[in-house]
């Protein structure tokens, strides 16, 4: 076993599975590194097989202890997924899964995958994953997003064929709510919503909500996560006149605060950094805001992270 051959071959692969099992960049690191450092202390008893199940079961019971960890915490506010820039990262982590099984083609690149790479990174698909348990959702993303069949998840997960069967037909049913309404990003679609986005800023600089809510869905949802430490909406705003009025809010009281933005692809969609400049005691210093537009063109989901650990990806020298 070479172990900088086993890294180079499995650490995109481990990380892109770690973030789709946790929605945290900084836990997929956390998952990714801890995978390895098993296998130097405790590798398996034959290390000249393939070693990619044995580093998925290990990521894998890495990732769900992560997750049991988070819900049996208090989390404050609405919980959100860690994002990161998509736009430069898709050869490092959305399409170089290169992986190969008993001499098959990359299962990232086998077309029978129900999900797109990128699909499966966006809040949409994250968030409606957080309905599944641990055990459904590493299922879910072997079969539907890695392409694992049903011998290779098996053998990954040291599950019975059988319960890999019925595990993911359970997981594919609570998925239901997300298939009827699923968001599927597309590149063309962020520059679109780029210029809607600065139309929507220019009105609520100008301070004509009625202007803002019309390049709004009427179903529009804004989702703010604080994280705990910071100023954050506890519930989500709902509706096209709510939400135009927050981010009007929003708006009139950062008028005063110096701050510096900037352009970029998040989690496939259209996003926008924020950094203001001494932000008083309780606002957030640095923001993630991104922006999910729908078929009509109208903006119908908003989400604003600032919660300090999830934004370490963006932010690396703060």
């Amino acid at each position: 076993m070479k172990l900088e051959q086993v890294f180079s071959e499995n650490q995109r692969f481990l990380w892109a599975l770690g973030y789709r099992m946790t929605g945290s960049a900084a836990d997929a690191d956390d998952v990714c590194q801890e995978t390895f450092i098993r296998l130097i202390q405790k590798p398996p008893r034959n290390t000249e097989d393939d070693l990619r199940p044995w580093l998925v079961r290990v990521a894998v019971n890495l990732s769900r202890d992560v997750l049991r960890r988070r819900r049996r915490q208090n989390y404050v506010g609405q919980w959100l997924p860690a994002p990161f820039e998509t736009e430069n990262n898709d050869a490092d982590y959305l399409a170089a899964m290169d992986y190969e099984m008993n001499g098959d083609e990359a299962a990232a690149q086998n077309p029978s995958a129900r999900y797109e790479m990128l699909e499966s990174v966006s809040f949409a698909f994250l968030l409606a994953l957080e309905v599944l348990t641990p055990t459904q959702r590493a299922v879910l993303l072997l079969r539907d997003v890695f392409d694992f069949n049903v011998a290779e998840t098996a053998a990954a997960l040291k599950m019975s064929e059988q319960n890999v069967k019925t595990t993911h037909h359970r997981a594919r049913r609570a998925m239901r709510g997300y298939e009827e309404k699923r968001f599927v990003p597309k590149k063309t679609l962020v520059e679109k919503t780029g210029k809607v986005v600065g139309q929507l800023v220019n009105f609520l600089m100008n301070r004509d909500t009625e202007a803002a809510a019309r390049l709004l869905a009427a179903n529009v949802v804004s989702v703010s996560d604080g994280g705990g430490e910071f100023f954050a909406a506890r519930v989500p705003v709902e509706g096209r006149e709510k939400v135009a009025a927050f981010l009007g809010n929003l708006f009139r009281r950062g008028a005063e605060l110096p701050a510096r933005q900037t352009a970029v692809e998040l989690n496939g969609v259209f996003g926008a950094l924020t950094v203001r400049e001494n932000a008083p005691e309780g606002y957030a210093p640095k923001i993630a805001t991104l922006f999910q537009m729908n078929d009509e063109g109208l903006i119908e989901r908003i989400y604003f992270q600032m919660a300090s650990r999830k934004l370490k990806a963006l932010f690396p020298a703060a």
